[in-house]
């Protein structure tokens, strides 16, 4: 039977007056998903946005194809590697029942995709189950189907999770990103903050143990390993070699760090993607990009003694952490960005600087970039109203 056999046999369930209406709208996310709807959304689907809805999320999911994939090769490769490492001959948990078979081999592929798959599709699958629940009740309450928002939503706060974590843990960032981040707000388009980030935000905030340090990277029991960001903060360019790792190998992401975010090329290829369907502001990005090379500049020709940070070059900040991950799937955000040409580009901007000053001048939080999109999105509005302002003065000097 095919797909479109499947849904052509359950959707009698599914429609208005059917027996399983009130998931009238999860049957029409997947349908619409799978196949191109004979119509398509023609107004503003965004209160900021103007963008067709269903198109808008589907090609943002297809772009995470790529990060997907080195999220399941990588998050295995470092457990199997730490394995082999500890001279461990078997995992500790239920993987076991499953890796056995397979072995754990650090430098068997498939070995490596069905570890980290066991790692990160039940981090995935809590994020679809309880934010479903979540989207199926507000939309219930409201009397409005669930739309395909959540779909990228899930995905993007799948990834940007460190391996290790629990997933009741999971659950609760999800169900806070999705009700405070989103829902309260009115939903999908009324947003001011990306509901990925806040539902990380949240369980930083709450639980650091389990979203920071050096035991949270790699799924191995009694294993440490800190990130190259982390070890760069501690002590410069020179810890970051002496653990053995090179620019490029950070490039391609073969290190410790958050699932979906530790490879700049799998990223980079879903950028392209994004700019060539024009679902992402080339100007968001190229905002960010020019605010933190700026940034990286002035601290290198400050410099300091105290601090390594300061002589970081921007090539390293852009392998290392999320910033790659942050600037091509979170500040693009077509909702809670600025809307406006010149707004993005100050936006992107803010970004990008903030980011350096968080990771610099506080190495105590080497990451930032979580905390600079944020701290953008609420700044979103205030930037395009001066930009509006700045247009109306001009046009009235103009025509005086």
């Amino acid at each position: 039977m095919s797909a479109r056999d499947f849904l052509d046999k359950i959707e009698p369930y599914f429609t208005k007056g059917g027996k399983l209406e009130r998931y009238y709208g999860l049957y029409e996310m997947v349908d619409t998903f799978i196949y191109t709807p004979a119509e398509v959304t023609r107004g503003t689907t965004h209160v900021r946005d103007g963008n067709d809805l269903k198109r808008t999320m589907t090609f943002v999911v297809i772009a995470t194809f790529f990060c997907i994939l080195m999220a399941m090769f990588n998050t295995g490769y470092q457990a199997n590697h730490a394995m082999e490492v500890m001279g461990l001959e078997s995992a500790t948990n239920w993987r076991s029942v499953i890796m056995d078979f397979f072995g754990y081999n650090p430098m068997n592929p498939i070995s490596n995709f069905v570890h980290g798959a066991l790692f990160y599709l039940p981090i995935y699958i809590v994020t679809l189950a309880v934010g479903g629940v979540w989207e199926v009740l507000f939309a219930t309450v409201r009397g409005h189907e669930v739309n395909e928002g959540f779909l990228v939503s899930s995905m993007l706060y799948s990834l940007i999770l460190p391996p290790d974590i629990p997933l009741w843990q999971v659950a609760l960032g999800i169900s806070f990103g999705i009700v405070i981040g989103k829902e309260v707000f009115g939903g999908t388009g009324k947003n001011f903050l990306n509901p990925a980030l806040t539902g990380r935000a949240f369980l930083f905030f709450a639980y650091p143990a389990s979203m920071s340090g050096d035991a949270v990277w790699v799924g191995v029991d009694g294993y440490t390993a800190a990130t190259p960001l982390g070890l760069a903060a501690a002590g410069g360019l020179d810890a970051v070699y002496d653990k053995g790792y090179g620019w490029f190998q950070t490039f391609f992401g073969f290190m410790p760090g958050s699932i979906g975010e530790t490879s700049t090329l799998a990223i980079l290829i879903g950028a392209a993607f994004l700019l060539y369907t024009r679902i992402a502001s080339y100007r968001i990005m190229g905002g960010v990009l020019i605010g933190m090379i700026a940034t990286s500049i002035v601290f290198n020709v400050i410099g300091s003694d105290t601090n390594p940070m300061f002589a970081l070059p921007w090539y390293w900040h852009f392998t290392l952490g999320g910033f790659a991950f942050g600037m091509v799937y979170m500040a693009t955000d077509p909702v809670s960005a600025a809307m406006t040409n010149t707004g993005r580009w100050v936006f992107g901007a803010l970004i990008g600087m903030m980011v350096i000053l968080i990771r610099v001048v506080n190495p105590a939080f080497p990451e930032g970039m979580m905390l600079s999109i944020l701290f953008a999105n609420m700044f979103a509005p205030i930037i395009d109203y001066f930009v509006v302002q700045a247009n109306i003065r001009r046009r009235i000097k103009r025509h005086a």
